[in-house]
Formats: C-alpha cells, structure tokens, sequence
C-alpha cells in the first residue's frame, strides 16, 4: 500500500507542503485547470463528434440548459495520465488546492478526469504553514458544488458574452486581449468615456500662488476669492461647452487679469485674515484585500496588478501570507493576537487599543470565511528574515503586508488641522495643513496617496503643515508679500 496522494495545483505549493508533510504523503501537482471549455488556442480541441453542432464553437449547448464541454488541455492530459500513476497505489485522494470558486472547480474536474476508487478528502487552509495543514487533515470536507457551480456559471457567462468581443479587441486595440463577463464590461464603459472626451469642450483658466514671509517662517498660500467672488477652478466649467455654469458667482482670471494681479498685489500689505484650526483623529485602514492590495502596489512601486498578483503567489506558495485572493477584510483570532504582541513589543502598550478593530466588508456577496491578506502563521515573520530568503521583489511586498496588517490594530492618529487666510487688499489667499500630536498607526504605516507617495515609516511628517503656521498669526498680524506666480490651467 502506498501513501496517500495530496494534490495541489503548483510544483512550489506542492514543494512547500511536501516539506511539512514529509514521507507521511506524496504531494502532486496538477499545474492549474486540466479541463476546460474547447479553446484551440489552447490545445483544447472540440472532439470530432460535437464539431458539426451550431454550439461547438462556443463549447456551450446553449439548445439544451447552456451544458459546457469539457475537454482535457493538451497540459491536462499529461497530468492526469500522470496522477492517475500516482493514484493507483494510494490508498486515499486528498485534494489541496486553493479555497475558492476557481481551487473547488480544479478539485471537482480532477475527480472527474480521475475517476479515483478510494477515498476523497477535501482539504481548506487560507496559509501554507505547519499548523494550518496539519488542522485541514484532521477536519477534511467534502468538494461544495455549491462553489463548482458558482465558477462555472463564471466561466459560462464568460465565454458567452466575451468570447465574440476579444477578436474585435485584437483588431482595434492590440492582440492577446480577452474580454469577459468584467472586462466586456469595461470596454463598454471606455466607449462612453471616450465619446464624453470627444464631446469636451477645453477651458483655460489662470490662478495665483503667493509665498508668505513671516517672523516665523515662509508659508505658501492660494488665490481662493476677489473682490467677494470665489475665483472660478476646474469644477466650475460645463465640459461640453467650456463655459462657466451658470447662477454661479465667480471670478475667472485669464492670462491679462492674472499678470495685472500679480503686479497690483505686490505692492500691497499682506495681511493674516483668519486662522482656524481643528482637532482631528485618523483611524488606520483595514487590512488589504485583493484590489486594495492592487491599488496600493500601484500607487506605491508602480506594479501593475499581473506583476502584483503573481509576487503574492510566490509568498503564499512558500508559507509567507495568507491566500492572496480575497475580498474579506476579516482576520482570525490568532492573527488578531499576533499583531497586538507585536505592537506592544515593537512600539509600545499606548500603541495598541483597549481591545482589537475588527473590520466589515461592504460588499454584501464578500466571502466572510475567507481572511484578509496578512502574514501568515500564529505568529509573524519577520520582515528581515523575508528580506534574507526571498526575491527583493517579494520582501518588498511582505513588508507592505506585514505593516499595513499592524497598523491596523494600533490606536488612532491625533493632530490639529488648520486653514489660515491672508488678505492682500481684495484677494484672499488660503493656506491649509495638518500637524500631528500623536501617530498612533502611522508609526507602522503610512498609506500613500494618488498625487503624493509617502515612504514607509516612523514619525515621517515633512509633507504635514508646518507649525510655524499658528506662530505667524499669534506673533505678528501682518506678513510680507514675497512673490506671486501665476499658473496657467488647461482644463
């Protein structure tokens, strides 16, 4: 009697659990999907006898309850006659891959290909740790067909709907491009953007900025109102005509009245109108799903998402973080327990609240079961043991995982925000910014925004208002007009 057969669905995944499993299991690879709809591209040909249907094409009976056609991929079938080897001298078939519509359909299709004669386990795990392997063969289920339906609803509105759209893809844009049930989608939705471009009508606009000189400090300001009429930006254009909207009382600057400003206002006083400032809390962000992930990665190192989504898969595969597609910002107890042991030791009892966050996801069809993306294992890795053993690529990404799921069991920042107004005979200038008095979370993590990336890292303030600011209006009433540069805006 042999052991018995754990399959997954990478030769790294399969390498990985092999190594906590060791000789107690023989641990395969079945390399992705064996079976799929008929895709000559692929090497998933239509068999000879459904070559003449009106559906073949398709690989979807549409005239009898949409049925689809599995055929084995040329890939497929090497590794099914394989498996089915390593099949004939086990005495069980446990099948280990990734918990979700696409990992239950691999299950499901390897057990019809296989047909085995022996015991099925299903085996679910969100990390590729000792532990969580050792709780999935203790607690095996059985396949959901709940969820191989699920997929394969997916897969059959996929190939109905953008089957017929990518050659129109390949031709207009650039070839290899597939368009399914989402991406169908978007390009309808790239269509109606385009012809709102094509409608545009550009508006040209001037503003002023103006640089401050006081006892305490230079400070910048903009053109915000003149004359009691707010200066007139971007928002206040109809874009299908160019004109201002209209009821709107606005003043618009154009290049004659911006440059006469300029040199009207530099020979007037300066003058603080208004200080208000405002007591402020932050509180951290949940920890990463798969597309705040995405976004982040993409704002951050410039990844896009493929590159992204590929650079997770190997920190899963190798035990690093959880299952990295998710749409649940959930985390279990134990991760809950590993980053507050982490805060107080790293930063401190006042960096951790009173009892954990616990975050809800908004999406109504978001699948609770599943975790968030975090590092993996009741306690974490170390981010300088990443560094050590993985790609400079992968510790990058662990790191950003490893802080943004810390910080979000840390406390709430604290600071002041404040807006200050300076008079320069009718124009008014607005100067806006924000001090922070306590960290809380950023001391881990400090999420970058669309126009201005942060570094990673501890008490980094330098893009915050400077605290000069309140000096400026509490010491001295007046300040000197340094220089005004009028900017030029093309709507």
């Amino acid at each position: 009697m042999g052991k018995p057969l754990v399959i997954v669905e990478s030769p790294a995944k399969a390498k990985t659990i092999g190594r906590f499993l060791k000789d107690e299991y023989r641990v395969e690879a079945c390399i992705g999907h064996i079976r799929d709809l008929p895709d000559p591209k692929k090497g998933a040909k239509v068999p000879a006898k459904y070559k003449k249907e009106s559906w073949a094409r398709l690989g979807i009976n549409v005239e009898d309850g949409f049925k689809p056609l599995y055929v084995l991929t040329d890939r497929g079938k090497e590794q099914v006659k394989f498996l089915k080897t390593c099949l004939s001298e086990a005495p069980a078939l446990y099948l280990a891959t990734d918990e979700d519509r696409e990992g239950e359909a691999i299950a499901w299709h390897l057990v019809e290909a296989l047909a085995p004669d022996v015991p099925i386990f299903r085996l679910a795990f969100h990390e590729i740790t000792d532990q969580a392997i050792r709780d999935a063969l203790a607690q095996p289920r059985t396949l959901n067909m709940e969820v191989v339906e699920a997929q394969e609803t997916r897969r059959i509105v996929d190939r109905l709907f953008g089957y017929n759209i990518s050659p129109l893809l390949w031709r207009k844009v650039r070839p290899k491009l597939s368009a399914g049930r989402v991406q169908s989608v978007a390009v309808r939705l790239v269509v109606e953007r385009e012809r709102e471009r094509m409608r545009f009508h550009a508006a040209k606009w001037w503003d002023l900025s103006a640089e401050f000189a006081s006892d305490a400090g230079n400070y910048e300001g903009v053109l915000t109102e003149f004359d009691g009429s707010r200066i007139a930006v971007s928002r206040d254009f109809e874009p299908t005509t160019g004109d201002l909207k209209p009821g709107a009382q606005l003043h618009r600057l154009d290049e004659a009245s911006a440059i006469a400003l300029q040199a009207q206002l530099k020979t007037e006083p300066a003058v603080i109108a208004r200080l208000e400032e405002k007591d402020f809390t932050e509180r951290p962000h949940p920890p990463f799903t798969t597309s705040t992930l995405q976004q982040e990665v993409n704002r951050r190192f410039r990844w896009p998402a493929q590159k992204t989504m590929r650079t997770a898969q190997r920190l899963y595969e190798n035990g690093w973080i959880t299952y990295m597609r998710t749409d649940s910002t959930n985390l279990s107890k134990e991760a809950l327990q590993a980053a507050r042991s982490y805060i107080g030791s790293e930063y401190g009892n006042e960096y951790a609240p009173e009892s954990p966050r616990r975050y809800k996801t908004k999406s109504s069809g978001a699948q609770e079961a599943h975790e968030a993306i975090r590092p993996a294992g009741q306690s974490f890795k170390s981010i300088a043991n990443c560094r050590r053993e993985c790609e400079a690529d992968q510790a990058k990404l662990y790191e950003l995982i490893f802080k943004r799921t810390v910080a979000c069991q840390m406390v709430d920042a604290r600071g002041t925000r404040a807006v200050m107004e300076t008079a320069i005979g009718k124009a008014l200038f607005r100067s806006s910014g924000k001090v922070y008095k306590f960290d809380g979370y950023r001391a881990a993590y400090i999420q970058t925004e669309i126009t201005n990336t942060v570094e990673l890292g501890r008490g980094d303030n330098a893009s915050e208002l400077p605290t000069f600011l309140k000096e400026a209006a509490s010491n001295s009433q007046t300040s000197r007009f340094e220089s005004t540069q009028p900017n030029r805006s093309l709507d």
